[in-house]
C-alpha cells in the first residue's frame, strides 16, 4: 500500500486539529450562551416572584384567605406576569391559578423544594420555563409556580446551532486549502532537494543541493547534506586514487616477475642463471607481499576492522627491543644508530604489535632517506600527561611543500628511488593511522639538506590505576 506523502499527511493532521478545535470552540459557545440565555430567563421568574412577595408582604397579617384570593385574582388576572402562574397558601389552599394552567396542567415535581426548581416544559409546542419556589410572608407559607414563555431562548439556540454546522463545512474546506497550499509552499524546498539529489552520482559527485536562504531546518538540512556530499566526494576521490595507486603499484612487480620468468623460460641457461632470475623473482615476490600486507592494513583500518589489543604497555621496553633488532641494519648501511630512553618505565594504553610497527617504519624511513656516513637519534621524553618519541636524522631532508603530503597513500618524495628501496609510500599513512588509534599524533619538521625530526606524542598513563581494569589484569598476568 502506497504511504501518502508528507505533505498531504500534515494537511490531514491540520483538517483533524481545526475540526477538533471548531467542535470544542463551537460546542462551549453554545453550551455558554445557553447558560447565559437561561440565566436570563430565571431572572425574570426570580424577577416575577420578587413582585408576587412585596405584593403579598403589602396585605394585612389577618387577612382572610378569601380576601386574599380576591386580591391576586384582581392584581393578577390583567397582568402579564401572572399568565402562567398558580399560589397556594399554607399547605394547599389554592389561592391563583391562572387560565393558562386552568387549561394545561403542569408538574414540575413532587413536594415542596426549599431552593427553588426549574423546569423546562413543551406545551402545545411551545417552549416554557417554570419555576416553583416555596416564600414565607407575614405568617403564611405559600407555594409559588410561575413561568415565561421561553420560545426566544430555543429559537436562538436553535438559529446558532444551525448557524454553526452550516458554516462548519465551510470554515473546514477552507482550512483543508490553506493548509494544503502551506504544506507544499513549506515542503517545496525539499522538493527542489529531491530533484537535485537524483541528478548527482559517481560521475558528477561535484554537485551540490539548492542553497537555501530560508533560515529554518530545511536550510540546515541542505546545508548539512552539501558537508556530506563534500565527505562523500573525498572519500570517493581517496578511494579513487588509492584503487589507481594500488593498481600501479602492483603491476610493476607482476611485469617484472613475468618478464623474469619469460626470459628464463627463452632459452636453456645454466644453474646459475636459474638462480639469478629466481632471486629477482622472489625478490619482487617479497616487496609484493609487503604492499599487499600493507594495502590490506591500510582497507582494515578504513572500513575498522582493524583489531588492535589495547592495554598498559611499557613503550620504553617497546623500543629497546626495537633499537636492538635495527641496530645491525644501520652498522651495515655504515650509519650511526643511537638511543636516549631514559631509565624509567613509561607506560601508554596500547597495542605492542602496532607500536613497534610505528617506530620500525619511522627507523626504516630514516635508514632509506640517510646516506653513509649519516647519524640517526631515537629518543623519548616523558612529559605531563603525554610522551614524546623523536626521530632525528642528518639525511636529504624533506621539502616544504612535501612535509604536508608525506603522510598520504603512495606519496613519495624521491620517486626516482623508491623502486631501488622497496617502498609504495604507505609507511608514514599506517604510522599516522597507528597514532591516530592510540589518541595520538605525528608530524615533522625538515628542510632540504638538513635531515628530519619525526615527533610521536602518546597519551601516557601517569599512573597504572588510569589503565582500564582489563587492560591492568592483562599487564599484571
Amino acid at each position: 500500500m502506497r504511504k501518502l506523502s508528507i505533505g498531504l499527511r500534515l494537511t490531514l493532521w491540520y483538517v483533524a486539529i481545526f475540526a477538533l478545535a471548531q467542535l470544542v470552540f463551537g460546542a462551549g459557545m453554545w453550551f455558554l450562551l445557553r447558560y447565559h440565555l437561561y440565566d436570563l430567563a430565571d431572572d425574570a421568574l426570580e424577577s416575577q416572584v420578587d413582585d408576587l412577595k412585596n405584593f403579598m408582604e403589602a396585605q394585612k397579617k389577618d387577612v382572610s384567605i378569601a380576601k386574599l384570593q380576591e386580591e391576586v385574582a384582581e392584581s393578577y388576572t390583567l397582568e402579564h406576569s401572572g399568565d402562567y402562574l398558580e399560589l397556594y397558601v399554607d399547605g394547599g389552599t389554592l389561592l391563583y391559578r391562572s387560565p393558562f394552567l386552568q387549561k394545561h396542567f403542569v408538574k414540575l415535581g413532587a413536594g415542596v423544594p426549599d431552593q427553588p426548581v426549574y423546569r423546562d416544559v413543551w406545551i402545545d409546542g411551545q417552549p416554557f420555563r417554570f419555576m416553583l419556589q416555596k416564600l414565607e410572608v407575614n405568617g403564611h407559607v405559600y407555594v409559588v409556580t410561575t413561568g415565561v414563555l421561553n420560545d426566544d431562548v430555543v429559537e436562538t439556540l436553535d438559529q446558532f446551532r444551525k448557524y454553526l454546522l452550516m458554516f462548519a463545512p465551510l470554515l473546514l474546506l477552507a482550512a483543508a486549502t490553506g493548509g494544503y497550499w502551506l504544506s507544499r509552499r513549506a515542503l517545496s524546498p525539499v522538493d527542489a532537494l529531491v530533484r537535485t539529489a537524483r541528478d548527482i552520482g559517481g560521475d558528477n559527485l561535484n554537485h551540490r543541493l539548492q542553497k537555501l536562504n530560508t533560515g529554518d531546518e530545511l536550510q540546515r538540512l541542505s546545508d548539512t547534506l552539501n558537508e556530506m556530499l563534500d565527505r562523500i566526494e573525498s572519500a570517493f576521490l581517496k578511494i579513487t586514487q588509492f584503487t589507481a595507486d594500488a593498481s600501479h603499484e602492483l603491476r610493476t612487480p607482476v611485469s617484472l616477475i613475468r618478464t623474469e620468468a619469460e626470459l628464463a623460460l627463452r632459452r636453456s641457461r645454466g644453474e646459475a642463471e636459474y638462480k639469478e632470475s629466481l632471486r629477482h623473482i622472489l625478490l619482487e615476490a617479497e616487496r609484493t607481499t609487503t604492499l599487499i600486507e600493507q594495502l590490506l592494513a591500510l582497507a582494515r583500518s578504513d572500513s575498522g576492522e582493524e583489531a588492535l589489543h589495547m592495554q598498559p604497555v611499557d613503550l620504553r621496553e617497546i623500543l629497546r627491543s626495537v633499537v636492538e633488532a635495527w641496530h645491525q641494519v644501520a652498522a651495515v648501511r655504515n650509519l650511526q644508530f643511537s638511543a636516549h630512553l631514559g631509565t624509567r618505565e613509561v607506560f601508554v594504553m596500547g597495542d605492542e604489535t602496532a607500536l613497534r610497527r610505528l617506530a620500525g617504519i619511522l627507523i626504516d624511513n630514516a635508514l632509506k632517506y640517510t646516506p653513509a656516513p649519516g647519524e640517526i637519534v631515537l629518543s623519548l621524553e616523558p612529559k605531563e600527561q603525554s610522551v614524546v618519541l623523536t626521530l632525528r636524522d642528518s639525511g636529504v631532508g624533506i621539502a616544504a611543500e612535501d612535509q604536508a603530503r608525506i603522510f598520504e597513500r603512495f606519496y613519495r618524495v624521491d620517486k626516482a628511488r623508491s623502486r631501488a628501496s622497496g617502498g609504495a609510500g604507505l609507511g608514514l599513512s599506517i604510522a599516522r593511522w597507528i597514532a591516530a588509534f592510540h589518541h595520538g599524533s605525528i608530524s615533522v619538521e625538515s628542510s632540504p639538506g638538513n635531515g628530519a625530526t619525526f615527533r610521536v606524542e602518546l597519551p601516557q598513563l601517569v599512573s597504572l590505576s588510569e589503565a582500564p581494569q582489563s587492560g591492568l589484569q592483562a599487564l599484571q598476568s
